[in-house]
């Protein structure tokens, strides 16, 4: 009777241990689950803004970034409505510029993405006359999210790469002896 009654508490404290690592397994799964629904959503908010800024819709900007954004580009920072003025003259000097994603990585509150940026030099850029060439070149991108919202984004940009393919040359400063 002994044997049997120890047979009994031994599964039954097996069975109550199974049954609580369950439960923990299965919170730490929701967790994941809850996380990765959430890099999705701000990946899709991410692909979203690219896609309507080579429409010059930047209406879609105020359904997807927050009234406090702040994007860092070049050395300079500007809120929304400055980003927004600062990314329109390109529209005109490129009107079928086309972001091309070439990955794009989510992890926790932070988007990034690597771009290939093609278009036709139609429009001035940069007191740059327009020359009708055809340009392609990189662009990193890195989004912070808050609450569904961008709040911040830092940029780094192949401007030598775009500058070359209008037709401009890098050469050294000549030494005055």
């Amino acid at each position: 009777m002994e044997k049997y009654l120890c047979a009994v508490l031994l599964v039954l404290l097996l069975c109550f241990t199974f049954a609580c690592q369950n439960k923990a397994d299965n919170a730490e799964l929701e967790k994941f689950r809850t996380q990765a629904k959430v890099e999705e959503q701000n990946k899709a908010s991410f692909r979203y803004w690219l896609e309507e800024t080579d429409k010059d819709n930047y209406a879609a900007w105020d359904k997807v970034c927050s009234a406090d954004y702040v994007s860092h580009f070049a050395g300079m920072s500007w809120n929304l409505e400055e980003h927004k003025q600062a990314n329109r003259p390109f529209l005109v000097a490129f009107p079928d510029i086309k972001h091309g994603i070439d990955y794009m990585i989510a992890e926790a509150d932070r988007v990034s993405v690597r771009l290939t940026l093609t278009g036709t030099h139609k429009g001035e850029f940069m007191r740059i006359p327009p020359t009708g060439n055809k340009i392609k070149y990189t662009a990193m991108l890195e989004g912070r999210f808050s609450e569904g919202k961008i709040v911040e984004v830092w940029g780094t940009v192949d401007l030598l790469t775009l500058m070359q393919q209008l037709g401009l040359e890098l050469k050294p400063k000549e030494i005055k002896k």
